[in-house]
């Protein structure tokens, strides 16, 4: 059983739905011993859009505190964030990380060429093959260039937006895209980092985790075994997200651990 959510967000995200004590009550309630909040920080975001994706850290680690001392005999609480890469940020991604002690740190890509894949001016005038070849060139970019993170984000989260989600994703495969996706994983394994299964993707009815099933396999098979399970939940009932699901699919790729992250260390927890 997996009783750990390593991806959760609260009212600090600016697209979270629920405070911190709503999350944690919930957690609780489904049998965890262990939630990392990881709002959201994504430096630069573009103004054409109604968001900002950036918290008061101070505010944050603070209630962070708060909380992890109310509900320290029901669960542990740990320090998470969930980092946002573009380019022209990476020195403020690194100040960051270096000023908070954060246990956990997801590696993720939501904006590309100052562009969220959400909206729909991401993909006008592009193919939505070179859609999300750009996405994925870009994973691997952050992975190369930003070395402060313990596991890379829902490596195929852009397939929730293509222009082909109408119709079952169609276009998106791993063996279409093994190529960006193998370097992917070969420069998260080099540097020492891990992977995440983000079971958000069963949520929205995509029928697979980010990333696929494919993908966690070929992982497992390149040498990867730092993994960790995160529901992306923004709001209670979404916490923990088919997690029995998540269970039997890494057993199926040969995985018999999870991780979960103290202090940016990884501790392997059978499954």
């Amino acid at each position: 059983m997996i009783t750990a959510d390593f991806h959760v967000h609260s009212v600090f995200s600016s697209d979270g739905k629920a405070a911190m004590e709503e999350m944690i009550e919930q957690g609780i309630l489904l049998g965890l011993k262990t939630i990392c909040f990881t709002d959201h920080m994504d430096y630069d975001f573009p103004n054409q859009y109604k968001y900002t994706f950036e918290l008061n850290t101070d505010d944050y680690i603070a209630k962070l505190e708060e909380m992890k001392e109310k509900y320290k005999s029901r669960i542990e609480i740990l320090t998470g964030i969930e980092l946002g890469y573009q380019p022209q940020v990476i020195d403020r991604m690194k100040a960051l990380v270096e000023k908070y002690p954060f246990d956990f740190i997801i590696n993720s890509v939501h904006v590309i060429d100052h562009m969220d894949p959400y909206y729909p001016d991401y993909w006008e005038n592009r193919s939505e093959e070179d859609g999300l070849l750009r996405c994925f060139h870009m994973v691997k970019e952050s992975c190369e260039n930003f070395q402060d993170y313990h596991v890379c984000g829902h490596i195929d989260y852009i397939v929730r937006y293509a222009p082909s989600s109408k119709i079952n994703y169609k276009e998106y495969s791993y063996p279409y895209y093994a190529d960006v996706i193998d370097e992917i994983l070969k420069t998260v394994i080099k540097h020492g980092k891990g992977i995440e299964l983000n079971t958000s993707g069963y949520k929205y009815g995509l029928g697979h985790p980010h990333p696929k099933a494919e993908v966690i396999k070929r992982y497992k098979e390149l040498g990867g075994e730092i993994i960790t399970i995160g529901s992306d939940a923004h709001q209670p009932e979404h916490l923990c997200h088919d997690f029995e699901k998540a269970e039997g699919l890494l057993k199926e790729c040969g995985f018999r651990y999870y991780a979960v992250f103290r202090e940016g260390r990884p501790v392997m927890v059978k499954l």
